[in-house]
């Protein structure tokens, strides 16, 4: 097994607002990281990129090392995934373009089975990861991004070449030590599918509720009804992880909903993918939990409709 070196150089997959900040917090703290962009390359290229942090002040990185194509780009010892799930077809064979032999791929995706769909589209010697992030932030413009609160990364350790769980765990120790270094918190998950449900226990009712009530945070946590409704979604994630086999921590949900009524006022992901006519992640999101929990005897007539629901607003959107 390769092992990358001491001062590694990263690769960030998808520059959104996701893999602009993080990708932006590791070249601050001194790494060498190459950035690959889209439709925001000219910009960033020409301009870098900026982070309205309400945490951390104004950030700027002025010589952006940006490229529009991934055969363009060093060969990287990590690749931090930032792009959307809707579109892990295109980006798969960017990562093994830009990928060192040996690479280690951190998915900072949402959502369920993300890991599983990856790699089926990567070379067997890449070390994939999956990442959680528990961040409130969205781009404002092209290579701009506003930063509202939080910003942890959790790590656990999916598939690939390593030799045994001593040498996976090494692995993920690698990668939160990046994030210590830039100042982010992160830990490492010793059961990452579970962890995930943990995820979706917020990520499914206020991403969909965002876009089906046209609200951000502040508004659904205000009004009765919408309270109520969160917390039935959230109740029946619970169900649908333990359904799974994921027993998740007493009263993991109220958690979650306490620490929503605290945060600043936030619009999803979810939410600004719909305003600008993106794809909205609901196979991820949605699809997956719904069939998992299914086969394992579990329906979440809620969480079905909020689907169906979004499935029509999305396809009208588009």
């Amino acid at each position: 097994m390769s092992e990358p070196p001491k001062q590694p150089r990263i690769g960030i997959i998808g520059t959104g607002a996701i893999g602009g900040f993080y990708g932006l917090m590791l070249a601050r703290a001194g790494y060498d990281v190459h950035f690959l962009l889209r439709s925001e390359f000219s910009t960033v290229s020409q301009q870098g990129l900026r982070i309205d942090s309400h945490v951390h002040g104004l950030l700027t990185l002025d010589n952006v090392q940006a490229y529009s194509s991934a055969a363009d780009m060093p060969p990287c010892d990590w690749l931090l995934v930032g792009a959307k799930t809707t579109g892990n077809n295109g980006i798969a064979p960017a990562i093994a373009q830009a990928a060192a032999p040996g690479a280690r791929v951190l998915n900072l995706q949402n959502g369920l089975g993300v890991e599983e769909e990856l790699r089926a589209l990567l070379p067997d010697s890449l070390h994939l990861l999956g990442g959680l992030c528990f961040i409130c932030v969205h781009r404002t413009g092209p290579g701009q991004i506003t930063h509202q609160a939080l910003g942890a990364v959790n790590i656990g350790y999916y598939s690939g070449p390593a030799a045994d769980a001593a040498a996976s765990l090494a692995i993920v120790e690698e990668g939160a030590a990046l994030f210590h270094a830039a100042g982010i918190d992160s830990v490492a998950m010793d059961n990452l599918d579970k962890a995930r449900w943990q995820k979706l226990v917020w990520n499914v009712p206020y991403n969909g509720l965002s876009v089906l009530l046209g609200a951000s945070t502040t508004p659904l946590m205000a009004d009765p009804d919408s309270r109520d409704l969160i917390q039935g979604l959230m109740a029946e994630v619970v169900r649908g992880a333990e359904a799974c086999g994921h027993e998740l921590p007493e009263g993991y949900a109220q958690h979650l909903f306490n620490i929503t009524e605290k945060m600043p006022d936030y619009r999803p992901s979810m939410y600004h993918d719909f305003v600008e006519k993106r794809p909205l992640e609901l196979d991820a999101i949605y699809v997956r939990p719904l069939a998992a929990a299914l086969a394992g005897g579990c329906d979440m007539p809620k969480i079905r409709a909020l689907f169906q629901s979004l499935a029509f607003i999305d396809r009208a959107n588009r």
